[in-house]
């Protein structure tokens, strides 16, 4: 490929994960910061100025490794907002920016598996450890501590390695070692649907944002509030989705309740994993091609 082409697709890829992140964030999720709906500690407008800032780090890829990459997105993210309103994210749509750089748009969903696989596996010590520095530079709530490779200390193996020991119980962790199976399995399938039914955006993603939450607990509530209010926040999701979800008036009542049942002073209740990963099926769609289909 030459230059220009690569750098082309690079400027597509990165387009998309903004793109992806202010849909994301758009949506009315319940739980979620949406417009009209802040949490005590990040507006609306944060998620808006966070989806611009991974701009310069993610169209300048292939200046660098992967790891530094996503340390210099949540640094321009943090010259913006003041709470960590994008981690997850980052560590989401960095490797998937990558594999996307090396595929002309609209991009084949398989191959872009394929090559996602090869960019986990070649990760080094130095990506985990500019990962580690992201992370403390973000500080998300409820991390906690572990016995080994913990981000506290500095890490001594890959960043797929280091994410692999934490797959157990971290949603974004996990994706590393699956090579995004619920991105690429449940999420982006779900969100296809979604639009397939002529659902609009915001409506498509919330309905995604239901489907993943209501398939598995959400690791950030239970990392929060532990598992069994993660169980009865997946529970919710299940119940909003037999309604009708965002199809039905009768489901629409249910996702206003659920909203308003998992808002909190402390945000515990906030299904941030599930979000991310919602981000994510976002960008593989918009990626392959997704932008054109439906409405469009």
């Amino acid at each position: 490929m030459s230059g220009a082409g690569r750098e082309a697709h690079v400027s597509h890829a990165a387009a998309a994960a903004q793109l992806a992140c202010l849909l994301e964030a758009s949506a009315p999720k319940p739980g979620n910061v949406s417009p009209g709906r802040h949490f005590t500690d990040a507006r609306y407008e944060d998620f808006l100025a966070s989806a611009a800032a991974l701009g310069g780090p993610f169209a300048s890829a292939t200046l660098r490794p992967l790891g530094a990459t996503a340390r210099l997105a949540v640094e321009a993210t943090a010259a913006w907002t003041r709470s960590n309103t994008n981690l997850g994210l980052v560590l989401l749509l960095t490797p998937l920016v990558y594999a996307a750089q090396g595929c002309a748009p609209p991009v084949d969903r398989a191959l872009l598996r394929t090559v996602l696989r090869g960019v986990l596996d070649a990760t080094t010590v130095d990506d985990a450890r500019d990962v580690y520095a992201a992370i403390r530079r973000a500080a998300p709530g409820g991390l906690g501590r572990v016995d080994s490779e913990d981000v506290a200390g500095e890490p001594t193996l890959p960043l797929v390695e280091v994410m692999r020991l934490a797959g157990s119980r971290d949603a974004i962790a996990r994706e590393y070692v699956t090579g995004f199976e619920i991105t690429f399995e449940a999420g982006a399938p779900a969100l296809d649907r979604a639009r397939g039914d002529g659902l609009a955006w915001d409506d498509a993603v919330v309905e995604t944002f239901l489907t993943l939450l209501a398939g598995r607990p959400d690791t950030h509530v239970l990392r929060r509030s532990g598992p069994d209010a993660a169980a009865r926040v997946s529970r919710r999701a299940a119940e909003a989705l037999q309604r009708g979800g965002v199809r039905t008036a009768a489901g629409r009542r249910t996702i206003a309740q659920m909203d308003r049942a998992l808002r909190d002073p402390d945000n515990s209740g906030n299904p941030g994993a599930t979000a991310d990963l919602t981000a994510a099926a976002i960008f593989v769609v918009l990626v392959s091609g997704g932008w054109h289909r439906g409405l469009g």
